[in-house]
């Protein structure tokens, strides 16, 4: 039988979501506090990879088991063994050939920066209190729905087969505050490509490089013409959409 678990995550204390030799990860730690519960070895297929430091508001998750359990009482147990920087939100039996990643139809990420210091967020988000021309910003992120290939924005000697990715939505916005949120939404990311974006687009907004730039960076395929990544403590993989579920 297939499970989903929805769950969240502070990235900070772990070496991203993918297990991994000698770190510590999101997906071994909810290995092996399954595997306590359930009496057997259990594996867990995430919806994605995130990167070291990198956080999740929403993330899902699936496993399979011949264990006979309450969910809501697994649900209780989990987060009563979990550090307190995972949290269960649901655990529900889906279809055998529903994929937590494979059948994820959208994916949406935020990046945070506080443009003046605030002791409550300094460890989620990036402090720039530099003037940024948000308009000019948004106007450049509109570029990234008009285009298919990414590879510029993409980590340097990453394994996969295909740099296309279809951004449907990137726009930044001005929250309560002083909070600067940009939200990119797409079918798939690349390795890195969020940040990358996120430092290029900094680099509009300070007036380093304009739109006909960003256009040429798009261009070149060339991760070496964008702008640096920034720091992964401010970004949060936010939303997974999937098709109606068939429980």
């Amino acid at each position: 039988m297939r499970y989903f678990i929805e769950l969240a995550y502070n990235g900070k204390n772990y070496h991203g979501w993918q297990k991994q030799p000698n770190a510590t990860s999101v997906q071994e730690t909810l290995e092996s506090k399954l595997s306590i519960l359930l009496k057997e070895e259990i594996d867990v297929i995430g919806c994605g990879r995130t990167d070291t430091g990198v956080h999740a508001k929403n993330y899902f998750l699936h496993f399979e088991t011949e264990a006979i359990f309450d969910t809501e009482r697994l649900n209780f147990q989990l987060n009563s063994i979990l550090p307190k920087d995972i949290t269960i939100f649901s655990i529900f039996r889906v279809e055998p050939n529903f994929h937590a990643r494979f059948d994820a139809t959208e994916r949406e990420y935020e990046y945070w920066i506080s443009t003046k210091p605030d002791p409550f967020h300094f460890e989620l988000s990036l402090l720039y209190t530099k003037p940024l021309d948000i308009e000019a910003m948004n106007e450049t992120a509109k570029l990234l729905l008009s285009h298919s290939d990414f590879e510029c924005f993409s980590k340097v000697h990453t394994d996969v087969k295909t740099f296309i990715c279809n951004v449907t939505y990137a726009k930044w916005e001005l929250r309560e505050n002083g909070k600067l949120v940009f939200t990119i939404r797409a079918d798939r990311f690349l390795r890195n490509m969020v940040r990358a974006i996120v430092g290029t687009l900094l680099e509009v907004g300070k007036g380093k490089i304009n739109q006909e730039d960003f256009k040429q960076i798009l261009q070149s395929k060339n991760r070496s013409e964008a702008g640096m990544s920034v720091a992964a403590h401010g970004l949060f993989l936010t939303k997974i959409s999937y098709p109606d579920f068939k429980k």
